[in-house]
């Protein structure tokens, strides 16, 4: 039997014994008075009793799970064909004496050369005279296969030109608007161009 029920149950009986007191003496005292007890009398009462007794009592709750948190899909691992920068690649904050024009470079950058090769460039440091020291990752372009190079490079106006590459490419990389370059890759007598943009400080 249900607990609720149980708990019911013993109240409503003893209301039921003091009912069957109470009517007994409230007879008792109709028939020395020359009255008859009414029945309709303790029907009233009983059902008060009953009512009484179910807002005394209460429902059994159940507890309330705690809400378990969505399980976070895990990152797409990079194709393999991917730009990936070397995982040690650190970029250092351009100090309070560089001209906002230079430090605008600093950063990570990413983007596609002819809609089509990743590319990555890592502006690692920025002088005050625009000195800078970088490393260019690449994805699959034409015959090359995806690599990493680090190089060093200087600031003219507005446009970033890194030294040759050990893998012998040219690099240039001109900023028409903050957060934006145009970035330049020549290699083997091909030239390959594309929009990047700053994915990181």
């Amino acid at each position: 039997m249900p607990a609720a029920a149980t708990r019911l149950r013993a109240p409503v009986r003893a209301m039921l014994m003091r009912i069957s007191v109470l009517g007994g003496k409230l007879a008792q005292g109709r028939v020395q008075s020359g009255l008859l007890a009414r029945p309709d009398n303790l029907f009233a009462m009983f059902c008060i009793a009953v009512a009484l007794v179910a807002c005394q009592s209460t429902p059994d709750t159940q507890p309330v799970a705690d809400p378990q948190p969505a399980p976070v899909a895990a990152p797409a691992p990079a194709s393999p064909n991917s730009a990936v920068l070397d995982q040690t690649v650190a970029v250092v904050q351009p100090g309070k004496g560089v001209p906002a024009r230079y430090a605008a470079f600093s950063g990570i950058w990413a983007g596609q050369l002819n809609g089509m090769y990743d590319g990555k460039l890592a502006v690692l440091t920025v002088s005050s005279g625009g000195q800078v020291t970088a490393s260019y990752a690449w994805g699959d372009l034409a015959d090359n296969k995806p690599g990493v190079a680090d190089g060093s490079g200087r600031i003219s106006g507005n446009t970033l030109k890194l030294g040759r590459l050990p893998n012998g490419a040219d690099i240039t990389a001109t900023m028409p608007s903050p957060g934006t370059l145009n970035v330049t890759y020549a290699l083997a007598g091909q030239t390959y161009t594309g929009s990047f943009a700053r994915v990181g400080q």
